[in-house]
């Protein structure tokens, strides 16, 4: 048994427009503050250690009001603007064809990751979409991979497992769960962080099937 888990923000879709008109349209409705450009939020968003909160709306912590605005206006921006990177929907199909188990591993929550990858058309080609709300811990836990893994029934010595990310939360999750980490240089982030660099999709069919 072969397994891919894939991050799902900055991997298998753009986001980024979608989720920075959110974030602005909270921080100009409650806070008074002026708007962040696409390349900000996802340079934040990125980075290893960030306090959120502080960063977006000026608050040590997250408010229940920001987040349920947030919330709110997401559910419905969330697939006004949102695309598959190209080679991925060929890169599933591919995988699949091939037997290889797949499932998507976010720190998003599922309630909008299933919303997004619905609206896209691929959420059924998935075994499983686990955000934190499944297991209680966000990546770079591995709680998410391993719900997964065990679902599947994986073991080590006899299957061959995979996370594919563009963060590197993704590399220290697949680390800790002790499976191999690709990094994707064509999503959020191009600084090569992973055990192996991706430069497109379709290198994942390569490394799988030749494993």
């Amino acid at each position: 048994m072969k397994v891919v888990i894939f991050d799902m923000d900055g991997t298998l879709i753009d986001s980024a427009l979608d989720i920075t008109t959110t974030i602005n349209y909270v921080r100009a409705t409650n806070h008074g503050l002026a708007p962040l450009s696409s390349e900000e939020v996802v340079e934040i968003i990125n980075r290893p250690v960030r306090n959120l909160a502080k960063l977006f709306y000026g608050t040590e912590s997250y408010e229940a009001r920001d987040k349920a605005l947030f919330e709110s206006h997401y559910y419905d921006q969330c697939t006004q603007n949102l695309r598959l990177y190209p080679q991925i929907e060929e890169l599933i199909t591919t995988l699949r064809h091939h037997e290889v188990k797949l499932s998507v591993a976010t720190n998003a929550p599922s309630l909008f990751a299933c919303r997004m990858l619905s609206h896209l058309g691929i959420s059924h080609r998935f075994d499983h979409i686990v955000g934190p709300d499944t297991v209680g811990a966000s990546k770079p836990d591995p709680k998410m991979l391993h719900h997964i893994l065990s679902d599947y029934g994986y073991e080590q010595k006899r299957h061959r497992a995979w996370m594919v990310g563009d963060n590197q939360k993704d590399m220290e999750a697949a680390r800790a769960a002790g499976i191999g980490a690709l990094f994707a240089t064509w999503g959020f982030t191009s600084e090569a962080q992973g055990d192996v660099v991706l430069r497109s999709p379709l290198q994942i069919v390569e490394i799988v099937l030749a494993s």
